[in-house]
This record gives structure tokens, sequence and C-alpha cells, in this order.
């Protein structure tokens, strides 16, 4: 690799990983602040004890939380609310966890912030005169699409679960109230500065150094606490480089012919299909760069290619990220779930969650 393709590279993934980095840092702040305790515990208080609609209150709160905090902050830091939740009402954990986990990946589509992968397609939608308004517009009609038909799987397969009352539950634990409100005041701001356009990279980054300097002034110990993902993105960056080597030696002509051409409703779902294979045998984010340079000749198919790697990595536990991580915090609740149940409710779901969103894309305007 030239020293040009590098630096190319490089002004590409860097923005997105210091946008990774420090949307971590603010959604494990606020965490700890007990934003996500409060808001779980506003959602039960709302529910009025009945669990239907509880169970929609969590579905705003993961759609929201999705889309302005990304995918990955839901799976991490909503899966343990949400059993907390169950467990504290003496209902069903599973809906809950599987609403965290499948409206992680589905609610994924409508901003850039919400998945990486939509980051790294910015670049690739403004060689197309698709600004960020543009990216919001042509993404509407399928991200809502992806999220209702999730919610119609859900209902099918826990609708048993989501039935009757529960008793009232015990009120939040104390939090800094000071830290709350800086907290809580960040998390309200990212998400209206981040569908207004402005770079991810810098609203994230002054979200994460204000919520660092407030933790420094009220608690300078819970600075060593605050968890940044510097492996992780290290990880992530030496993927980019092999992909990028991997397309500039002969990989890019075989996927080319795997996701075709065109963008009649047959086409886009063949791209669709494409990257939820790709995303499902391999990982999502893989699949999105493999893919990334054959789709991008028309912005319906790239839009095409976003719902397969976003809304469709629900079969294999390695699909996504957040399906590893959502794993992780679940196995730490003591909550298993088993992979054949995985793989065969998350078919039923990718199927219908991501058909809807790619009829959305070819047949609304």
């Amino acid at each position: 690799m030239s020293t040009a393709e590098l630096a190319d590279l490089a002004a590409r993934v860097v923005p997105v990983l210091v946008f990774f980095v420090a949307i971590t840092v603010v959604a494990e702040i606020a965490e700890a602040a007990g934003v996500f305790d409060v808001a779980g515990h506003w959602a039960s208080r709302a529910g009025r004890h009945r669990v239907p609609v509880l169970w929609l209150l969590f579905v705003v709160v993961a759609v929201a939380c999705t889309v302005f905090l990304s995918l990955d902050t839901t799976a991490v830091l909503l899966t343990p609310v949400g059993l907390a939740i169950a467990a504290q009402l003496g209902i069903s954990p599973l809906p809950f966890a599987m609403t965290t986990l499948w409206l992680a990946n589905t609610a994924s589509l409508l901003l850039p912030v919400s998945n990486l992968s939509n980051l790294l397609s910015l670049h690739r939608f403004d060689e197309m005169s698709v600004g960020h308004a543009g990216y919001v517009r042509l993404a509407a009609a399928p991200a809502t699409a992806a999220v209702v038909g999730t919610l119609l799987v859900l209902w099918v397969f826990h609708c048993r679960d989501l039935r009757g009352r529960y008793a009232p539950d015990a009120p939040p634990e104390p939090h800094d109230a000071v830290m709350l409100r800086i907290a809580g005041a960040v998390c309200l701001a990212v998400g209206p500065l981040f569908a207004l356009g402005l770079s991810p990279a810098w609203v994230s980054g002054v979200a994460a150094v204000v919520l660092l300097v407030a933790v420094a002034l009220r608690d300078r110990r819970r600075l060593r606490s605050v968890s940044v993902p510097w492996q992780m993105a290290l990880g992530v960056a030496a993927l980019f480089v092999v992909i990028d080597v991997a397309l500039r030696h002969g990989l890019q002509p075989l996927l080319a012919s795997l996701a075709g051409s065109g963008t009649t409703p047959a086409d886009l779902f063949r791209v669709a299909g494409s990257g939820a294979l790709a995303a499902n045998v391999a990982n999502n984010l893989p699949a999105y760069i493999g893919l990334e340079s054959v789709t991008a000749d028309a912005p319906q198919r790239l839009m095409a290619l976003l719902i397969g790697v976003n809304v469709a990595p629900l079969v294999t536990p390695w699909a996504s990220l957040a399906t590893l991580l959502w794993a992780q915090r679940c196995r730490a609740r003591g909550l298993t779930v088993s992979p054949w149940r995985l793989a065969g409710q998350g078919t039923a779901c990718a199927l219908v969650a991501g058909g809807l969103s790619v009829a959305a894309l070819a047949w609304l305007p």
C-alpha cells in the first residue's frame, strides 16, 4: 500500500474511530451517572403496571439510544437495564433481551452515527452529491420499516410473555445528582447535534471531554473506572487495512459478481442479501468494507447494502459486534440464549425486517 493510499484510508477511518472511542466514553460515564437507570425506572413507572405498555416504552428508549448513541451503546448499556427491570418486576427477561439485541441492529439505519458502517458510507454518499440531509431522507422509510418489522416479529415470538400486569417497582438507586444532570443534558444534546449533520467525531469528542472534566471535578478517582476501548479501536483499524489490501489484490471482482448491478427492486434485494450473507458469515464491518466499492454507483444500492449489513446480521453470534457485546452482558446477568434460538428467531427477524426495509427503499418515495 502506497503512502497516498494509506493517507486516503486514514482520512476515512480516523474520524470513525474517534467517534467510536468518544461515544463509548460518553455512554460509560452516562451509565455510571445513572442516566440509563433513571430511564429504565421512568419506563417502569410510566407503564402503569401493564407489561405491554412497559415493553413499548422500553422499545422507545432502545430505538432512541440506537439512533442517537449507536447500536453498541444499546447493546452494552441497555441490555442490563432491560434485564434489571424484568428481574425487579418479576416478568420474563427474554423479550427485553431480544428487543435490545434486535433493535440495536435494526434501528441503526436512520442517522450516520447510529452505526459505524453508516459513518463509513458518508464519503461515498458525498461523492454522489447526497449530503447528510439526503442520507436521512433516503434512510427514513427503510429505517422505519425495519423497526416496524422487528416489532412484529418480537410480538409473534414473545406475545405470551408481554401480557398481564406487574407490581410497582422500587425507586431508582441514589446517584450523584449533579453528575446525573450533566450526563443527562449531554446525552440529550448530542442527539439533535448529530441529526443536524455536525461532525460526529467533533460532537462526540466534545461531549466526552465535557463529561471527563465533570467526573474529574466531582470525583477524580472515578476516572480510573472509565474504560476506553483502545484495543477494539486498533483491531477495527487493522481490519480496515486488511480489507483494503484484499480489495486491491483481487477481492473486488469476486464481490462485484455477488452484488450484481442495477437499481430495480430485484437488484436492491440482491445487494441487501449479499450484505446480509457476508455479515452473518464473517461480520458486518468487513462485509460493508468489502462490498462498498461495488455498490457505491447509486445511492439506492449503497443504502441497500447498509440494510443488509445493519438490519440483517441477526443469525450468527459473531455477525455484529453489538451481538457479541449483548451476549456478554446477558451472561453477566445470568441469562443464556441458545444459539439455535438466536439463529432461528434471528433469521425470521432478518427476513421480515430486512425485507420490509428493502421494499420501502425500492417502492416508497
